[in-house]
């Protein structure tokens, strides 16, 4: 079983489609740094930043390298992976994310979506749903794991219930929750 991690940071180098063995692949370094403001001196003060080496596979490396900038501020998630290295004059290690999924991290701009045609949608499922399979750790919830919380998909959460009877946009943006 992989494990699975979501980070939020900024892209720190220019994410590079290229191609491992005919499967595009987009790379690029994440960083993500923990900053508190400290109410005595009056500063923000950072305590050190986290680097991570991200790749994300077939449509979606495609979307990234076409969406994402360096210096962009992003949440990503993924499996995670710790990899020993060596050379001549250091040692280390680094941690790498295969990326699931990717988007900009809204806490900090907007951002404009723009959806595939049908065809590579239906295509871009199928493999991921492959992937699925073949990690052995891929499923899809049924109605009694999502959570009944605003914003959660619609569900059908129990015999009868309608997807009417649920709310995606939360109280006063839009469509009122049922009561």
């Amino acid at each position: 079983m992989a494990d699975t991690i979501t980070v939020t940071g900024v892209v720190g180098t220019v994410p590079q489609l290229g191609d491992a063995a005919g499967t595009p692949v987009c790379n690029f370094r994440l960083a993500s740094s923990l900053r508190r403001y400290d109410k005595q001196s009056g500063k923000w003060t950072e305590y050190g930043t986290n680097w991570y080496s991200v790749g994300a596979y077939r449509y979606l490396g495609k979307n990234v390298a076409a969406s994402v900038n360096k210096g962009d501020r992003v949440v990503v998630t993924g499996r995670v992976r710790l990899r020993e290295w060596s050379n001549q004059t250091a040692s280390g290690m680094t941690v790498d994310i295969d990326a699931t999924s990717v988007g900009h991290d809204l806490t900090w701009g907007t951002t404009t979506y723009r959806k595939h045609n049908q065809a590579e949608a239906d295509h871009a499922d199928a493999d991921q749903a492959e992937d699925a399979r073949e990690d052995g750790d891929g499923f899809l919830p049924d109605a009694s794991e999502t959570p009944d919380v605003p914003g959660a998909p619609l569900v059908e959460t129990a015999p009868g219930a309608s997807a009417e009877s649920w709310s995606t946009v939360p109280p006063g943006h839009g469509r009122e929750e049922a009561a």
